[in-house]
């Protein structure tokens, strides 16, 4: 089964939607399950993961309510306040539904230390004590922090969004690097190959581009770790879903007919535990 590990709808509205700039009007628009299907039909892929993009639980209703109406929505990644006096309840109430797969928050935009906050943690440690993954979004300059995070959660299914987000407009790489290595040591901890092209150069990037990193991702990490996401549709401030599909399969190319089929759906299936 094919899986995109990473891709968001919503309704655009300009105050929740303040984080959508003028440079990236493109996207200035409401994304639905019926804008997406074709695109996954083309490229012969299964189904997709949807993942927050609003920090409010009415986010996860709808999330939910689009999975429940459209079967090749396997997983949702929602959004629960992890600081909550109530979050087991919310965690109940979200888990009613099979799709309900995971939580996110918006690290990037945190201070240092929120990520490290002990109530945080623990909010993360009760998700995984219910069966729950999380996905881990961050900036390459958030990392040396997220390596603490990872080191005080030994069992809770993580995943790194983004590769990380290295600033590869700018060829930023040594400071990532030493730091998803260390990230690399822990077992639990996986890794989407996604959002790759909205940290590049939006109007000049290529694979090459792209390729130190994920081939530094695919040596310490290995395709069992390792799972495909468009992010869509904020990949369109950069390229096509087809550029996206592209750009990887160029990449990844070299790989076994097993190592490919982990990293474009069977690591997905198993991290997020996808129905058929």
């Amino acid at each position: 089964m094919k899986i995109d590990s990473h891709q968001h709808f919503w309704h655009y509205y300009p105050v929740k939607g303040a984080w959508i700039t003028d440079e990236m009007r493109v996207i200035r628009r409401n994304f639905m399950p019926a804008d997406l299907e074709p695109l996954l039909k083309v490229q012969g892929i299964n189904g997709c993961v949807a993942v927050q993009a609003d920090q409010s639980e009415h986010e996860n209703w709808f999330l939910l309510n689009l999975a429940k109406a459209n079967p090749w929505i396997k997983g949702v990644v929602g959004w629960l306040d992890l600081k909550s006096a109530t979050l087991e309840d919310q965690v109940a109430l979200c888990s009613e539904h099979d799709s309900f797969r995971g939580v996110r928050h918006i690290l990037q935009a945190e201070p240092d230390g929120f990520m490290t906050d002990p109530q945080f943690i623990k909010g993360v440690s009760l998700l995984g004590a219910k069966g729950l993954t999380y996905d881990i979004l961050i900036t390459e300059n958030q990392l040396e922090e997220a390596v603490r995070f990872v080191k005080a959660l030994p069992e809770m299914p993580l995943v790194i969004d983004h590769i990380g987000k290295p600033n590869i407009a700018a060829s930023s790489f040594e400071h990532w690097a030493k730091y998803m290595k260390q990230m690399s040591a822990f077992d639990h901890v996986y890794v989407k190959l996604s959002g790759m092209i909205t940290e590049a150069n939006w109007e000049t990037w290529t694979p090459e581009d792209l390729k130190p990193y994920v081939d530094f991702c695919l040596e310490h990490f290995g395709p069992e770790r390792l799972m495909y996401g468009s992010d869509w549709p904020v990949c369109l401030v950069a390229g096509t879903y087809a550029q996206v599909v592209s750009a990887l399969k160029k990449m990844l190319s070299h790989l076994s007919e097993d190592e490919q089929a982990a990293i474009y759906g069977n690591t997905a299936s198993k991290f997020y535990k996808l129905k058929e």
